[in-house]
């Protein structure tokens, strides 16, 4: 299968990547929530993989569904131009969170009626006594605080976009094949980036997602989009596999077992490896596919079980999937308000009336953010600049608008 041309039509937008991102979206937030005992029955807790997984791997096929088609159409220089534009995008977004997040928890410090220490729980005290080297390595992204890590990986992990697409003109099992090395590289801890390089006692930290393991993920999704893969067979043996895979993983995740069982406390020590999230250990994905084998098939074919269940529960569903349109806006306000959350949860107290209005008041902000950049990306605001206006709604005789400027006399011209 030498020099083969992989063929990327362009698709409408799929309910389902929609939705699995819009919830991933969610329970983020509910998870970045410090101290929200609504974590403990989020889904991550019960297996090795979590909402990270979901992002990581939608954000692959969406970008098979947004790029593959220009670099097969306009070409590698264009498409790999396109990519560039999404890496200053995203790069800018990361910093932008950085510095609202800074700039929030001083101010809940700073009021003195938050009892934890906002600042020092996200462990930024490093950047504020010694900000000249550590400024430097935030715009370098050599300086990640755990908190701040997704969107640098998926930095990585766009930056990779191009190589893979080169490598599939030649053969598309190659970026498979160099998929799965990088991987090895990754998880084994061979190939990493710092996160605390210009840190005073010579920190080694990497970041605490290791992109390079967990490019994996992504490019599965990718290669699934673009062809590379085919789609898994709907068969009923798959299925059953796929619920033990999830049951028998529960066991060897969840607190309350790990805590009654000594055995499995043994076992997590001397096996860290298979499922750590750093290096994206082998059973997060084998966990993780098993998980999105059932959600596809339980979507339907080409979704159809999935837009009946959208139809019959119009608002539930439409905020979903609202919030999965507009990931990276949605992802950007989560990450500084959930900390925000935290800490009002914090000052007021657990219960059965304040952290349901904690979570459902994120919930409901982070919607609104979607359906407002929504509504500023589809322009519909830009109807009323070509709509003619009324008579009575025309300026004043004497007056003319200027294009840049503002409303100007017009000399020599009578009212």
């Amino acid at each position: 299968m030498s020099h083969e041309t992989v063929t990327v039509k362009r698709r409408e937008r799929d309910l389902r990547l929609d939705f699995f991102r819009g919830l991933a979206m969610i329970v983020i937030l509910f998870a970045h929530i410090t101290d929200n005992p609504w974590t403990l029955w989020l889904p991550g807790r019960f297996g090795f993989s979590d909402s990270t997984e979901i992002f990581v791997f939608c954000s692959g096929m969406a970008s098979a569904l947004a790029y593959g088609v220009i670099f097969h159409r306009a070409g590698w220089l264009t498409g790999t131009g396109r990519i560039l534009y999404r890496i200053w995008q995203v790069y800018w977004v990361h910093l932008g969170i950085f510095f609202v997040a800074l700039l929030s928890m001083l101010a809940l410090n700073m009021t003195g009626a938050f009892p934890r220490d906002e600042v020092g729980a996200l462990n930024l005290y490093p950047f504020l006594r010694n900000t000249g080297s550590n400024f430097f390595g935030l715009m370098t992204l050599t300086y990640v605080p755990n908190y701040f890590d997704i969107l640098p990986m998926y930095i990585v992990l766009l930056a990779l976009v191009p190589c893979m697409i080169a490598l599939a003109r030649i053969d598309t099992r190659l970026p498979l094949l160099a998929s799965l090395m990088l991987w090895l590289l990754g998880t084994s801890g061979s190939l990493w980036i710092p996160a605390e390089w210009w840190f005073v006692n010579g920190s080694t930290r990497p970041w605490f997602f290791n992109p390079f393991a967990w490019q994996l993920v992504f490019f599965t999704g990718f290669a699934l989009m673009s062809g590379w893969l085919p789609a898994p067979p709907l068969r009923r043996d798959l299925v059953w596999l796929a619920v033990g895979i999830l049951i028998a993983t529960v066991p060897f995740a969840w607190y309350v077992t790990i805590g009654r069982s000594e055995f499995l406390q043994t076992w997590r020590r001397e096996w860290l490896p298979l499922y750590d999230k750093t290096g994206f250990g082998l059973l997060r994905y084998v966990h993780f596919l098993a998980l999105a084998y059932l959600a596809w098939t339980l979507a339907g074919p080409a979704g159809a079980r999935l837009k009946q269940f959208a139809a019959h529960w119009p608002r539930a569903a439409g905020m979903v999937i609202d919030i999965g349109k507009q990931s990276l806006a949605v992802f950007a306000v989560s990450m500084v308000l959930a900390r925000v959350l935290g800490a009002v949860l914090k000052l007021l107290g657990p219960g059965w009336i304040v952290t349901p209005a904690i979570n459902l008041t994120g919930l409901f902000l982070i919607w609104a953010t979607a359906r407002l950049v929504g509504w500023v990306k589809g322009q519909s605001w830009k109807k009323h600049l070509d709509t003619p206006r009324a008579p009575a709604e025309l300026p004043a005789a004497g007056v003319v608008i200027g294009e840049t400027g503002p409303l100007a006399p017009v000399q020599g011209v009578k009212p």
